[in-house]
């Protein structure tokens, strides 16, 4: 495993935990009200539910690697208009997210789990955002590796997780994030686009460099 594709890895672990999503917000929404104890439980049962989603799309990306490049760039393609949809979508947000589950302050780590394992959005964000940092490392990709690849996904998201316990309970930062909650999501959503111009940046010229051969 070459050094660019080992940061890769980790930086994808790491932008998967901690872009706002449904994940992110509830947390903030229980530091606030309990703490950054009860925040730090919740991320300790999502983070179950991000390994299983990670692994999962790590799974498919190699796999359709192994198949052959074409279904690489296919997936490349189709991960690069979902993140430019999302990464569209979180642009043109007009008002704060109500998401914050009821009754998750009573027994946050398990609603954790629950929540990560049942999150509709974790498997296509997670696809989406491995295959466009990956996209232009794909020759190196193989199964032998896969175990290194989720491992790696893993620290990145342990890293994010630990940031976010870390200002979670700051009364200064969550206020902040409050304030400007629209503000941020607008810029995440700018580079969710950044990434699905990367993905597809990389996946178009193969699809019809394959058609011209």
């Amino acid at each position: 495993m070459t050094p660019s594709l080992l940061l890769a890895v980790l930086a994808s672990g790491f932008i998967y935990g901690i872009t706002p999503g449904p994940g992110v917000l509830a947390v903030f929404g229980i530091g606030a009200a309990r703490g950054r104890r009860a925040g730090a439980g919740f991320l300790c049962g999502h983070l179950l539910g991000d390994v299983v989603w990670c692994s999962t799309a790590l799974i498919a990306i190699v796999g359709a690697r192994e198949v052959g490049s074409s279904a690489f760039d296919v997936l490349g393609v189709l991960s690069g208009a979902y993140l430019f949809w999302l990464g569209w979508r979180a642009i043109r947000t007009q008002r704060r997210s109500s998401d914050a589950p009821e009754g998750a302050a009573r027994h946050p780590f398990w609603h954790g789990i629950l929540f990560g394992l049942t999150n509709p959005k974790a498997y296509p964000v997670a696809v989406a955002t491995f295959t466009a940092l990956l996209s232009s490392r794909a020759e190196l990709l193989t199964w032998s590796m896969l175990p290194w690849l989720i491992v790696l996904s893993f620290i990145g998201g342990l890293l994010a997780y630990g940031i976010l316990v870390g200002v979670v309970g700051a009364h200064g930062v969550r206020t902040l994030y409050q304030r400007h909650e629209i503000l941020i999501t607008r810029l995440c959503g700018v580079m969710f686009i950044g990434f699905a111009i990367n993905a597809l940046a990389h996946a178009l010229p193969g699809l019809f460099g394959s058609k011209a051969a």
